[in-house]
C-alpha cells in the first residue's frame, strides 16, 4: 500500500491537546491519531450552508488619507490604540482566516464603552458597513461607524472566549483567550480584567442552527479589512482571537495589521449625521454625579506586555496517510478554506474530530 506525506503545522497549545489525546489512549501517536480522525470524522462541510454575501463595493471611498501609524499584532496578543474623532482605524488580514476581537472605550470616560447588546438590537447579528458601534446605557451614543468591510462576516452573538472555557471544556490550565488578551492589552491604560466587555467579533462567521448559534470556518484572505471611523475620541483594543482549536480562525493563529489614518473628506461624508437625544445621559445628569475614579485613559509609560503562552510558534510534523485516507481527506470539502494545503485540511479534521468526540 502506498502512502502520502502531509506536513502538519501545530503550535504549542495544539500539540498539548494532541499529547493529551495520546495519553488518554485515543491513539499511540500523532500518526495514528491523524489516521483515526480521517477515518472517523464523517461530517465534512455542510453543503446546505448559504453562500457568503457578496463583498461590498468600497471603491467609492477616497484613498487620500494620511497614514498616522501602522502596527502588527502577533498571535496571542492585542494592543490598545488611541483613535481620535475623525480618524480611521483599519484592521487587516495578513495571511487570511483570522478572527479579531474588538473592544473600545471613550478615551475620556472609560465607563462609556461599546455595548454589543445595543449594537445587536439596532443592527442585527452581523453588523457591517453603514452600521454603528453604540455605547451602553445610559450614554447610548454612536462611538464608531463601520466605514468599509471587504468580507462582511462580523458577529455580535458570541461572547469572548476565556481562560475558564479552555480549562472547563478543553482541559487547558493556560491557553490564549480573548478575555485575558484584552485584559493585558488594556492594562497599558490602567484598565482591569473587570473592564473587559463583550467584543465585536470581526471576520467571524456565525449562523443560527435550530435555537442555537454556531461558529463556522471563514474565507477571509490576505488584504481583507474592516475600517471604523471614530465619532469620538476612543481607546480601541483589537486582539488576535486566541481560539486555535476551534473553527473560529480555521484552527490556526495568524497576525493582524492595524493602521490609523486621518479620514479623508470622502470618508467623513459617508457617515450620516446621528441625532442627539435628551435620554443620552452623561454623569453630570446622574443623581449621584460624584465619580469615584479618574475617567481619562492615560498610557502607562512603564507598561511591558505579558501575554499568555506567547510567542505562538508553529512547528511542522510529517504525517503519512495511505492513498485511500488521502482521498477521504480530499472528499471532506475543505478546499474552499485551504486551497491545496492538505496540512491545513488535516489539522482541521483532527481538531474537528476531537470536538465531536469530547464535546459532542
Amino acid at each position: 500500500m502506498t502512502s502520502q506525506s502531509i506536513k502538519l503545522s501545530l503550535n504549542q497549545q495544539q500539540s498539548e491537546l494532541i499529547a493529551r489525546c495520546i495519553s488518554l489512549g485515543d491513539a499511540a501517536d500523532l500518526q495514528s491519531l491523524a489516521q483515526r480522525a480521517v477515518r472517523e470524522w464523517k461530517d465534512g462541510v455542510p453543503s446546505a450552508r448559504p453562500a457568503p454575501p457578496a463583498k461590498p463595493d468600497v471603491s467609492t471611498l477616497s484613498t487620500r488619507r494620511t497614514l498616522l501609524s501602522s502596527h502588527m499584532i502577533q498571535p496571542g496578543t492585542g494592543k490598545a490604540f488611541e483613535v481620535l474623532k475623525g480618524q480611521v482605524l483599519r484592521i487587516e488580514q495578513v495571511e487570511g482566516g483570522q478572527c479579531a476581537d474588538f473592544n473600545c472605550f471613550n478615551l475620556h470616560d472609560y465607563k462609556e464603552f461599546m455595548h454589543v447588546g445595543r449594537t445587536r438590537t439596532v443592527h442585527g447579528l452581523n453588523p457591517g458597513p453603514g452600521d454603528y458601534l453604540w455605547s451602553a446605557p445610559p450614554r447610548e451614543r454612536a462611538m464608531m461607524y463601520v466605514l468599509a468591510d471587504t468580507v462582511r462576516a462580523n458577529d455580535v452573538m458570541f461572547p469572548r472566549c476565556s481562560a475558564n472555557l479552555y480549562e472547563s471544556a478543553y482541559g487547558f490550565h493556560k491557553h490564549t483567550n480573548c478575555h485575558d488578551i484584552q485584559s493585558e492589552a488594556q492594562r497599558e491604560y490602567g484598565l482591569t480584567p473587570d473592564d473587559v466587555h463583550d467584543s465585536f467579533n470581526l471576520f467571524m462567521v456565525t449562523e443560527i442552527v435550530g435555537d442555537r448559534g454556531r461558529i463556522e470556518r471563514q474565507t477571509s484572505r490576505a488584504g481583507d479589512y474592516v475600517e471604523f471611523l471614530a465619532l469620538m475620541d476612543v481607546l480601541a483594543v483589537p486582539n488576535v482571537c486566541g481560539a486555535d482549536i476551534m473553527r473560529t480562525s480555521n484552527f490556526s493563529l495568524k497576525p493582524l495589521k492595524i493602521e490609523i489614518h486621518d479620514a479623508s473628506e470622502a470618508d467623513l461624508a459617508v457617515a450620516p449625521a446621528v441625532a442627539d437625544y435628551e435620554t443620552q445621559r452623561t454623569p453630570a445628569q446622574f443623581r449621584q454625579p460624584t465619580i469615584k475614579a479618574d475617567r481619562p485613559l492615560q498610557r502607562d509609560e512603564s507598561y511591558v506586555p505579558q501575554f499568555t503562552n506567547t510567542p505562538i510558534v508553529e512547528r511542522d510534523v510529517e504525517v503519512q496517510l495511505s492513498d485511500a485516507e488521502a482521498e477521504t481527506l480530499a472528499s471532506f470539502g475543505l478546499h474552499q478554506y485551504y486551497g491545496s494545503n492538505r496540512g491545513a485540511m488535516l489539522r482541521d479534521v483532527v481538531f474537528s474530530w476531537w470536538e465531536k468526540r469530547y464535546l459532542g
